[in-house]
């Protein structure tokens, strides 16, 4: 399929869109989904393929030819069927609709260094923007707090049925996120009755990059109390250094926030030294420290295609996508943060620029299904459509990519949603 240039003004028409729709949602189903087109990510695309779906996981997909649809299945029919659509770094349901004091909790302005703030205590599942996030195909997002501070607190990666963080979540505690850079750099204000904040922030980058070194090392020496064989001398329970040391072990990475090429150089650095796991995050300036990303062996969770470039983001280009692909780098895209209205991008149109800036079709597919979900390590359970893995599927009336299509259904594990059509 051909990828037109896409140019969308989201602000526009994001409110009246949300206050006028009426989204509906059936439980799981056993459902046949058509397809002119199905991209499975896992075989070639299908010509008239067929997926069928029961309790909620793929029970099998292939050509309409060798694949019978048992009675008693619903049917869906698409011009276009892809597996359910991966946002892998926002805000959303942290970030809510209002834009208001009561619904931003994606930033904690206290202090500098809080990686034991978790974002599955703040997120609302039923905040209107993620059934709005959900009507244009995104089934999971890895969502949390957002840059702003030089440790701000975890991320969760959940599902976008709109039940309860708990229902919804498949990992409550993916990734701690780190902003270096100016992110990293804004300085927290005091909170609510207590005066001065508890920690200052830094104010420049040698000084960020010197506390977090700093925090890893009591990390460190905390991990080493906690094993002492006196009971009685060991510390008690630390939640921001347990959180740490689940970077230095790897099963909880950083995500990196860095877009300057001499921050993504110091998040390398700061990794070596520690033997850290990193997901590389906006990374503007990833084209000029395409070699050193590389060795590293970290992926990068791209910026916006269409994110705005100014300060430290002022190389950013929506030809980076595809430089990375060219490199031979794992990366994936994402709708990031932003502090105005309306809070979120939509995942399929920055992949969409991408898509027409030298990435392609199936790249710009593969980077926000299947490369997403192996980069956030959920791949076992959805990114291609196979069987036994969760229903998480997208329709759309024509090319996903081509800004005149819509988003004429989303399936996540089975449940039906009809929210648009978007």
């Amino acid at each position: 399929m051909k990828t037109k240039f896409l140019s969308l003004n989201l602000s526009r028409s994001l409110l009246p869109a949300l206050l006028l729709a009426a989204p509906f949602a059936l439980r799981a189903e056993n459902v046949a989904v058509v397809g002119d087109t199905v991209y499975t990510l896992a075989v070639a695309p299908l010509k008239n393929g067929v997926v069928l779906v029961r309790d909620g996981k793929i029970e099998s997909v292939g050509p309409a030819a060798a694949v019978k649809i048992p009675d008693g299945y619903r049917v869906l029919k698409a011009a276009v069927v892809t597996p359910g659509l991966i946002d892998a770094h926002g805000t959303v349901g942290l970030s809510g609709l209002l834009n208001q004091p009561q619904d931003q909790d994606m930033l904690e302005k206290s202090t500098a260094i809080q990686p034991e703030l978790r974002a599955i205590d703040a997120y609302n599942a039923k905040d209107p923007l993620v059934a709005y996030v959900r009507s244009f195909g995104v089934t999971t997002v890895n969502t949390g707090h957002a840059p702003g501070a030089l440790v701000s607190g975890q991320t969760m990666i959940v599902k976008t049925y709109g039940r309860s963080a708990d229902q919804d979540v498949i990992n409550p505690a993916a990734m701690t996120a780190v902003s270096l850079g100016r992110n990293g750099l804004t300085a927290p204000d005091a909170a609510p009755g207590q005066g001065a904040p508890s920690a200052k922030p830094p104010g420049t980058r040698a000084k960020a990059v010197a506390m977090l070194r700093a925090e890893f090392i009591k990390a460190q020496e905390y991990a080493k109390k906690r094993e002492g064989k006196d009971e009685a001398k060991r510390p008690g329970r630390d939640l921001k250094y347990e959180t740490l040391l689940r970077a230095i072990d790897g099963s909880q990475p950083l995500l990196v926030n860095a877009n300057l090429q001499q921050d993504i150089l110091s998040a390398l650095r700061v990794a070596k030294e520690f033997g850290a796991h990193l997901v590389l995050d906006g990374c503007a300036d990833a084209p000029l420290v395409l070699a050193e990303i590389k060795a590293s062996g970290f992926p990068v969770i791209l910026h916006p295609s269409m994110a705005r470039s100014f300060q430290d983001s002022e190389n950013l280009s929506v030809e980076t996508a595809a430089k990375l692909k060219a490199a031979g780098i794992p990366f994936t895209l994402q709708t990031g943060y932003e502090a105005y209205v309306p809070k979120t991008r939509i995942i399929v149109f920055e992949a969409a620029v991408a898509a027409a800036n030298g990435l392609g079709f199936d790249a710009a597919l593969a980077s926000i299904t299947l490369d997403a979900a192996k980069i956030l390590g959920i791949a076992g359970r959805t990114g291609s459509l196979e069987a036994g893995k969760d229903a998480d599927l997208a329709l759309f009336d024509g090319d996903p990519f081509e800004y005149t299509s819509h988003c004429t259904g989303t399936l996540v594990g089975g449940q039906v949603f009809a929210d648009g059509p978007h």
